[in-house]
C-alpha cells in the first residue's frame, strides 16, 4: 500500500512536470529587459522566447513577432527549442505507460509486466528531466554571460523570465517523479531474488507405495 502511495504522489509530480515543460516551451519569458528610459508612459517591456518575441508598452499595448528563420537563431536556442520539444514528448509517454504499470490500476497484465512498464516510464521521465534542464541551464549561462559583459550596452542585456523557472522546476519534478518509480519497481525485483518463493515438494505414489511392507506374499 505505501509503495502504491508513493507511485501516486510520483504521478502527481510528473502531470506537474509536464504542465510546467509545456508552459516553459511555449511561453515567450526566457529572457525579460525593461527599459523604462526617462518616461515611465514610454515604459517598454522586451520578452524573448523560443518561438516568439513579444513587447508590452506601458499604454497597455502588446505585440508578438514569431521566429520563422531557423538558421538565422543562435545555437543555444536552437537546442533549446530541439530539447525542449523532447522532453515534452518523453513526458507524455511516461505518463501513458505509468498509467498502465501503476499498482492502483487494473490495467498492465499480471504484476511482472506493470512492473516492466513503470521502469519504463520513469525511465521516460529520467530523460525528459535531462532534456528539459541541459536547454535552461545553457540559456540561463548565454543570459548571465551576456549581462556581465562589459561591451555589450545596457539596452540589449537581458535577465532570466519566468519560463526559465518553471523549466528548472518542471525539470526537477520529472527527475524526483522519474527516480520513484524506477526505484520502486527495482526494490520488488530485489525482494524476488533474495527471498525465492518456496517450492514444496510432494512425495510420489510410487515412494509412498515403496515405503511399506508387501503383503502379497503374506496369504
Amino acid at each position: 500500500m505505501a509503495s502504491a502511495s508513493l507511485q501516486f504522489f510520483a504521478f502527481i509530480l510528473a502531470l506537474f512536470g509536464v504542465f510546467g515543460d509545456i508552459a516553459a516551451t511555449l511561453l515567450p519569458h526566457w529572457k525579460v529587459n525593461a527599459d523604462v528610459g526617462s518616461n515611465i508612459i514610454t515604459a517598454i517591456t522586451q520578452m524573448q522566447g523560443l518561438w516568439m518575441d513579444c513587447t508590452w508598452y506601458s499604454t497597455g499595448m502588446f505585440s508578438c513577432t514569431l521566429k520563422y528563420s531557423i538558421l538565422s537563431l543562435p545555437v543555444y536556442i536552437q537546442a533549446a527549442r530541439t530539447t525542449m520539444v523532447l522532453s515534452c514528448i518523453l513526458s507524455a509517454f511516461g505518463i501513458c505507460i505509468t498509467t498502465v504499470g501503476m499498482k492502483c490500476t487494473r490495467l498492465g497484465g499480471d504484476i511482472d509486466s506493470k512492473n516492466n512498464a513503470c521502469f519504463a516510464g520513469g525511465i521516460c521521465f529520467i530523460l525528459a528531466g535531462i532534456f528539459g534542464l541541459v536547454p535552461t541551464c545553457w540559456y540561463t549561462r548565454e543570459i548571465i554571460s551576456n549581462f556581465l559583459d562589459q561591451t555589450i550596452p545596457e539596452s540589449s542585456k537581458h535577465e532570466p523570465g519566468g519560463a526559465v523557472y518553471t523549466g528548472f522546476i518542471s525539470a526537477g519534478f520529472l527527475l524526483i517523479a522519474g527516480v520513484i518509480f524506477c526505484s520502486s519497481c527495482f526494490k520488488r525485483q530485489q525482494g524476488a531474488w533474495i527471498y525465492p518463493p518456496k517450492q514444496h515438494h510432494f512425495p510420489s505414489t510410487e515412494q509412498e507405495s515403496n515405503a511399506g511392507y508387501s503383503l502379497k506374499d503374506y496369504v
